[in-house]
């Protein structure tokens, strides 16, 4: 499979010059080609706004964030793939489909994923909602070939369980190996370290709004 041109080097072989573009450009150019990979890779971040909680302070790292930590794991396993000339992809949803590109193992496609992961680092100007079903279903279409697919999500969907799984059973067809990265916040969010004084919860993604004492709703 084609993968990028590279500028054609004195001594090279000529095997893979593309003559076409030299007609067009006046230079030479050899067509590289995605090398046979012993894995692939697929890396699926959910980028709704609940994963940009919580707000950080002054100093504190990117990754304290949840879409921070996403980032971050993506980019280290990326790293991990390339060094092993694997193939490695992106999937990118929150209300929407945002970003899709296939597991290639090329320079240029390491260094476009990574500029992705990059954005997603900025705070969304409006609220994004998590539609996670749906583009579970539609990425699992996409993934035609065997695949490792990993998926970085805080689990906050609207609907029921039932259906959820069933759409991570669906990303298993083809006998696709998934892994759930489920991403919380340690101390707000998986123990509630509130005071139990009154406070008002704001959903990120409805805006819906609550007021309760903490301790009333600790499990």
């Amino acid at each position: 499979e084609f993968a990028e041109h590279k500028v054609y080097n004195a001594g090279e072989s000529t095997k893979h010059i593309d003559w076409k573009l030299f007609a067009k450009t006046d230079r030479l150019y050899t067509k590289r080609y995605e090398e046979e990979t012993n894995l692939r890779c697929h890396l699926i971040v959910d980028n709704s706004s609940s994963m940009h909680y919580p707000e950080l302070k002054s100093g504190q790292p990117f990754y304290e964030k949840k879409i921070g930590f996403a980032v971050l794991a993506s980019a280290v396993l990326m790293n991990i793939l390339k060094k092993q000339r694997d193939a490695v992809g992106l999937s990118v949803f929150s209300d929407s489909y945002e970003y899709y590109a296939p597991e290639k193992g090329s320079d240029r496609h390491h260094r476009m994923l990574l500029n992705k992961l990059e954005q997603l680092l900025e705070q969304p100007k409006v609220k994004k909602t998590t539609d996670t079903i749906t583009y579970l279903h539609q990425i699992a279409e996409k993934m035609h070939r065997r695949s490792m697919i990993i998926l970085f999500t805080d689990m906050f969907q609207s609907e029921d369980d039932e259906k959820l799984f069933s759409a991570l059973q669906h990303l298993k067809h083809n006998k696709h190996k998934v892994v759930l990265f489920h991403v919380v916040d340690n101390e707000t969010e998986l123990k509630f370290d509130f005071d139990n004084t009154p406070r008002k919860f704001i959903d990120l993604e409805s805006g819906e709004e609550v007021s309760i004492f903490a301790d009333n709703v600790k499990v």
